[in-house]
Order: structure tokens, then sequence, then C-alpha cells
């Protein structure tokens, strides 16, 4: 007998533009942000002008999609309450629930098959994206804090005593630096096994993964 599948909305396109951009903007931020803490590269500048400001580019861009991250993170906060991420909030339901936590274990052990979810996310998934979350308010709150001591008029003057008591609770400037610094290490090691356990997922379970970010549309047997 024929096995037919149904298609199921699981991301709508808006969730699926923000988690591409935000893609994007952390590699970016990566990049740039290693290399202001590390400038390995100079321009040569035989004439002894004070041209070719790299450092100055690399922060510029750093700021640009450091600031797009934010916008986009606070976009998708909001759109979690809205009626686009149905699925996702049904998550929670899975989260909570001690048989999908077994069953999902012993999925990813190799044990079974991958248990039915209600949402989005199972709960591994569920919690890790929960972590990412609190990991990028984190990031952005410390990067504010180094931006605003750069920048004191403008936006950075307006920020600055909101900044101030994060700066304090964090012991001082340099902390709030190493403390961006750590969190940048924090990313860099979720990003390959994020990847790695899409495809692995993708390939094991067709209709999940990667599938469903690009298409938003995953398949279930009926």
């Amino acid at each position: 007998m024929e096995t037919k599948y149904k298609p199921i909305m699981e991301f709508s396109k808006l969730t699926r533009i923000f988690h591409w951009v935000r893609a994007i903007a952390i590699f970016a931020l990566i990049a740039t942000g290693f290399y202001l803490g590390y400038p390995f590269l100079a321009p040569n500048n035989f004439s002894g002008e004070p041209t070719g400001f790299l450092y100055a580019l690399m922060r510029s861009w750093h700021l640009i999609f450091g600031f797009v991250l934010i916008a986009v993170t606070i976009f998708r906060i909001y759109l979690l309450f809205t009626k686009e991420c149905v699925m996702e909030r049904r998550s929670f339901l899975d989260f909570i629930n001690p048989l999908t936590w077994f069953g999902v274990i012993k999925a990813y052990m190799l044990f079974g098959g991958h248990p039915h979810l209600k949402g989005s996310y199972n709960p591994l998934q569920f919690v890790t994206y929960i972590i990412v979350l609190l990991l990028i308010l984190a990031i952005s709150l410390t990067g504010l804090v180094l931006y605003a001591h750069v920048y004191h008029e403008g936006f950075g003057g307006m920020i600055m005593p909101l900044m101030r008591p994060i700066e304090v609770l964090c012991g001082g400037l340099a902390n709030v630096r190493l403390l961006h610094h750590i969190l940048t290490w924090a990313f860099v090691i979720f990003i390959p096994i994020h990847i790695y356990m899409a495809v692995w997922n993708a390939t094991r379970y067709p209709g999940s993964g990667i599938d469903t970010i690009l298409s938003g549309v995953k398949f279930e047997k009926e």
C-alpha cells in the first residue's frame, strides 16, 4: 500500500527570512569581531598619508550587522506571539511532555524513530533555541555597552544611562569586552553543531531540518 504524506506549514515566510538574515549577520559579526580583536591585516601605505582605514571599515560593518541582528531579534520575538508562529508556540507542549523527551533522546541515540511532535521543535531544539536567544540578548547588550563608550552623542549618548548599570554589574568595561568575546565563542561552537544536526535531521527524517527552513513546509504521514 502506498504511503501518503500531507504538507504542513511549519515556518512562515517571515520566520524563514529572519532566520537567514540573522545567520548572515552572525557570520559577519564573528568575522569582523575577530578582526577587531586582532587586526592581522593592514593596507599598504607607501605615501604616508592617513588612508586605507581597514580597521575603521571593519568596525563600521560590525556596527551595521550588530544593529541588524538586534532589530531582527526584536521583530522575531514579537513574531512569536502572532498567528504566524502557532506551530512554534506549540513546541512548549512537547517540551513539558516526558514521553516526547524520551522519544527524542532515543531517536538521537539511533534506538528508534523520531516521535510525533505537536510543534515545530522537539524538546532539545526548544531548549537550545531558548539558550541561543538568551545568548543573542547578552551579546547585544554587551555590544551596546561598548558602543555607548565610543559614541557619546546621538543614540550612544541616549542609551548610556541604561548601559551603565550593565557595565557595573559586569565589573567594568574590561570585563564587558571579555564577556562579549566569550559569548562570540559560544556562537562559534554552536554554528557547526547546529548545521550538522540540521543536515542529520534532514537526511534521517526527510521533510524536516534544512528542508523546512527553506520551504517552510514539512510532510507527515496521513
